[in-house]
């Protein structure tokens, strides 16, 4: 059966705000839009007088509060946290994020809920030994048949 705490409640809550607090930064504020161009033509962005680097530094610190948020919310789930811990999560955030469409993010976190719902299926219905093989196996079949994820555009070749 299903056990839902408050634990849990909370770490749901947390990061569905953390997301919410993204998308509205880069949607919705200046940052966000000196952040889209530089992200789209940095040598552009900065003739039109946005300073890059200061832009880039700003994306560095938004990245390292929500690895912390990611962190303590993940030491709460699990009671503890190590620095081994983070490859196996990481490996599957990224597993994520391509079978969402790599920069979207709300196709990053579709394709969150999309795994982790496949890979509970998985674990209870198969094996949970070889859940992490079923996850990566995932992440193959998505990069070979369709590439750019469920909610992401074909890539235009610039000529």
């Amino acid at each position: 059966f299903v056990q839902i705490t408050y634990t849990k409640i909370f770490i749901l809550v947390a990061a569905f705000a953390g997301m919410a607090l993204l998308t509205y930064i880069i949607k919705y504020t200046k940052l966000g839009r000196m952040c889209r161009a530089t992200q789209q033509d940095r040598k552009m962005a900065s003739i039109l007088g946005i300073n890059t680097d200061r832009v880039i530094s700003y994306v560095f610190i938004i990245g390292a509060a929500m690895a912390a948020l990611a962190g303590v919310l993940i030491t709460l789930n699990y009671g503890t946290f190590d620095f081994y811990a983070g490859f196996v999560i990481g490996i599957k955030a990224f597993t994520a994020a391509v079978l969402g469409g790599i920069g979207s993010l709300p196709g990053a976190m579709l394709g969150g809920i999309i795994l982790g719902i496949s890979e509970s299926l998985f674990s209870g219905l198969i094996n949970s030994d070889y859940k992490d093989v079923f996850s990566f196996s995932l992440l193959v079949l998505i990069l070979i048949f369709r590439p750019q994820g469920l909610l992401g555009r074909p890539l235009v070749a610039k000529v």
